[in-house]
């Protein structure tokens, strides 16, 4: 059997740019087998689907330093989870780029063991306003609201139950409603996702930082370069925070959403926002 391709995310950008982006790839990959330095720093790439992960990843992988595992990498997942760290520990070993950079959005509740255990390692928590990323959630998923009533019965069997608090599994319980719409159960979705990077006390730890997708796309220039230097990345220029093409900044609310979500959801948004800068992009 042949061993697995690499994979990347989703890549929205027209051929010829792929096509670039392909080349450069490759061309990187190649220096770095040239001149293999042993990893230095690791790097997992955090937060609910559909936040601008991947737009994250590509600006990260226009380092010369980087080797990125996307979650449809399979040498790295299996169904967009992560593999066992023995797996991932052997990638670690066989790579020749000094910062090992891994998306982990199915392990949110895994930071802190996976950086201890990958030690040095920092975290990027990427978080987008929960309306746009509602939007852009019921265009690619489904079976949200299923999914809610089953976690709120207190089902723990995959990732999105997984490490969930008690007082979370209470609110869903409180809120959901058999009839409630796709876009509400993705609401519910963005806040019980989110909600784990305070349960889990990121906030106070300074290997991590918040990354907020509108800030990127809007002010590239200043939030690369402090992504760059949170992390210790050399080599930032211009050229890599024109890498940035997504421009989806609406704040418009999707319908059938209950003010009691609406607002959890608000509140939440409005704890991330108020986060010291020092901790947050």
């Amino acid at each position: 059997m042949s061993a697995p391709r690499p994979a990347t995310g989703h890549d929205a950008r027209s051929v010829p740019a792929r096509l670039r982006h392909a080349i450069w790839r490759h061309a990187k990959a190649v220096r770095q087998r040239l001149l293999p330095r042993r990893v230095a720093q690791h790097v997992f790439v955090a937060g609910m689907q559909r936040s601008g992960t991947n737009l994250l990843m590509d600006v990260l992988d226009a380092s010369a330093a980087t080797q990125v595992f996307h979650e449809t990498d399979p040498r790295a997942f299996e169904r967009y989870e992560m593999r066992d760290c023995e797996v991932i520990g052997q990638l670690v070993r066989q790579s020749v780029a000094p910062v090992f950079v891994i998306k982990a959005l199915c392990e949110l509740d895994r930071l802190p063991f996976l950086m201890e255990r990958f030690n040095p390692a920092k975290t990027l928590w990427m978080v987008r306003d929960w309306r746009d990323s509602v939007d852009s959630a019921i265009k690619s998923f489904g079976n949200f609201v299923p999914q809610w009533q089953r976690l709120a019965h207190g089902d723990a069997s995959d990732w999105r139950g997984r490490g969930m608090s008690a007082t979370t599994r209470e609110r869903l319980r409180a809120l959901y409603r058999p009839d409630a719409s796709e876009a509400e159960g993705a609401a519910i979705m963005w806040f019980y996702r989110n909600a784990i990077f305070f349960e889990q006390q990121l906030a106070a730890d300074p290997r991590v930082r918040v990354v907020f997708y509108e800030s990127l796309v809007q002010q590239p220039m200043r939030e690369v370069a402090a992504v760059y230097d949170f992390l210790g990345l050399s080599g930032f220029n211009a050229a890599i925070a024109a890498r940035i093409h997504a421009r989806s900044v609406r704040h418009r609310s999707p319908p059938d959403i209950s003010p009691a979500v609406a607002g959890l959801c608000d509140e939440l948004l409005m704890r991330f926002k108020a986060l010291p800068r020092e901790g947050s992009a």
